[in-house]
């Protein structure tokens, strides 16, 4: 009996009504960008498929290998939604708290 793989390809989706059209986790509406910002804050694969127990651990992997075959991009769209917010914040007179 032969063995039925999952294409990894098949874990990843992008829908430009979903989140910007940023890439997801097929079938839920987790951004690859919020498991690489988890990942970037030192939480291993296993804790951040224990803090989102709607998501598998293969599904965090295959988002932390996608992020890692497209980190230069996903990190500038990360740095530009952080720029954004500081400047918004800054704008709206409140006290920028990081």
């Amino acid at each position: 009996m032969q063995a039925a793989f999952t294409e990894i390809g098949t874990l990843i989706t992008s829908n430009p009504a979903l989140r910007g059209g940023r890439p997801i986790i097929a079938g839920t509406g987790v951004s690859v960008r919020a498991i690489a910002i988890d990942s970037n804050r030192g939480l291993s694969a296993t804790e951040i498929a224990a803090d989102r127990p709607h998501l598998s651990l293969e599904q965090i992997y295959a988002g932390l290998a996608f992020y890692h075959a497209n980190k230069h991009e996903i990190d500038a769209d990360i740095t530009a939604e952080d720029l954004a917010y500081e400047e918004g914040v800054r704008s709206s007179g409140m006290p920028l708290c990081l």
